[in-house]
């Protein structure tokens, strides 16, 4: 039997707003049900029951739920994605890696030439850093993270993603985050801050301090290449690590104790 729960006007609205960005991602346009004005939403004041003619309760069978959409099936969507120039240049598109349930979703700013010919993200010499900071904290893409990128495509020559090449792949990233359900986000430098954090501020301002995405906890910290080009930097990048493993202790108290050391 299926039942109705009642529902706030507060709760309508989240599930409006999930409904759009997933069916988003997967037709690779908004709906026209969803490019109107989003109605105004009420509170419910009884628990409706409607029932078919052989007495069981009537569902909409091709209803779209986050349940019917699968990081395979997004990475699909982003391999036939031409919704800006990026697509033009680029040799691979780089939807993510790691494991479907993470504890963390690593967030950076899209790939790089080595990511491009290798359609998997931080695979250069950032990406061997990026893996160096992770395990430091009990942390791998091959055990409890995934790793994404705010653009899917490569921009050219590595410069920084255009807006509407940010704008064009949102709702990806925004499925991929509905989907996985990290319990935390760690944002690789500027690009990656800005975009999630709606922000226009620079990433000394952003770094180590804890914001929220949708009720997950989100730590912004430098990348990996900043390291690179700067040595200086490795020092609070550190701090930021440590205060986001605490925070990550607090949530899954045993998540250290079942790392394996790579």
């Amino acid at each position: 039997m299926w039942y109705y729960q009642k529902m706030n006007a507060k709760e309508k609205e989240q599930l409006y707003d999930l409904l759009k960005t997933l069916s988003t991602a997967v037709t690779g346009y908004i709906p026209k049900s969803f490019s109107e004005p989003k109605p105004v939403f009420t509170d419910d004041t009884e628990v409706p029951e409607t029932k078919n003619s052989i007495g069981q309760n009537s569902v909409e069978e091709n209803s779209i739920t986050h349940n019917s959409i699968s990081i395979e099936s997004i990475a699909d969507k982003i391999s036939k994605c031409q919704r800006c120039q990026l697509c033009k240049t680029r040799t691979n598109v780089v939807p993510g890696t790691g494991i479907k349930n993470p504890l963390v979703l690593v967030i950076g700013e899209g790939p790089g030439h080595d990511e491009d010919l290798a359609a998997l993200p931080f695979v250069g010499k950032a990406g061997q850093l990026l893996d160096k900071m992770l395990a430091a904290i009990s942390l791998s893409r091959n055990q409890n993270c995934f790793i994404a990128n705010i653009v899917k495509c490569r921009p050219p020559q590595n410069r920084d993603p255009l807006p509407e090449e940010i704008s064009a792949c949102s709702s990806f990233l925004e499925a991929q985050i509905t989907v996985l359900k990290p319990k935390m986000i760690l944002l690789m430098g500027r690009i990656a801050a800005q975009a999630v954090l709606k922000t226009s501020l620079g990433i000394n301002a952003l770094r180590g301090k804890f914001a929220d995405y949708n009720g997950i906890p989100v730590m912004p910290t430098y990348h990996p290449s900043a390291l690179l080009r700067n040595e200086e930097l490795k020092a609070p990048a550190w701090q930021d690590l440590k205060a986001f493993r605490a925070k990550l202790s607090e949530l899954s108290p045993d998540y250290e104790k079942n790392f394996k050391k790579e």
